[in-house]
C-alpha cells in the first residue's frame, strides 16, 4: 500500500490561508488530511531579488494519483504565481492508516466514470 499513497507538501502566505485550502482539499477528497507546521521560514529568490519571509506549511497526505489533480486545484487556489507543491513517495508506514488514506481520498479512476462520487 505505500506505493498508492505519498505526502504533498505546500507552502502558503500565513496559517489561516493554508488551513482553509486544506480544508478544501479534504472536502474535496483529494487529501485525506493535512500536517499543518507553522511558523516556517523561507528564504527564496524571486524576481531577481532574494526574499526572507515567513509562511507556513502542510503535509497532505493523499493517493500519488492524485497529485495532479491536487497541483491543478493548489493553482487555481493559491494566491502565489509559482506555489511550493512537491510530493514526496513514502516507503512504508502503518498499514492501517495507509489503508485509512486511501479509503478517503477518492479514486481518480472511479470519479472518471462517475464524477459525482
Amino acid at each position: 500500500m505505500p506505493e498508492e499513497c505519498c505526502e504533498v507538501i505546500v507552502t502558503g502566505p500565513d496559517p489561516d490561508w493554508l488551513a482553509g485550502y486544506t480544508r478544501t482539499l479534504v472536502q474535496e477528497r483529494l487529501a485525506a488530511c493535512g500536517h499543518q507546521s507553522v511558523p516556517i521560514r523561507s528564504v527564496y529568490r524571486w524576481e531577481g531579488a532574494v526574499h526572507d519571509e515567513p509562511e507556513a506549511r502542510v503535509a497532505l497526505h493523499t493517493r500519488r494519483s492524485l497529485v495532479e489533480e491536487v497541483v491543478t486545484r493548489t493553482a487555481e487556489l493559491h494566491p502565489y504565481d509559482v506555489p511550493c507543491v512537491i510530493a514526496l513517495p513514502l516507503a512504508g508506514g502503518n498499514p492501517d492508516y495507509l489503508r485509512w488514506v486511501v479509503e478517503e481520498t477518492r479514486d481518480p479512476q472511479r470519479a472518471a466514470a462517475a464524477p459525482w462520487v
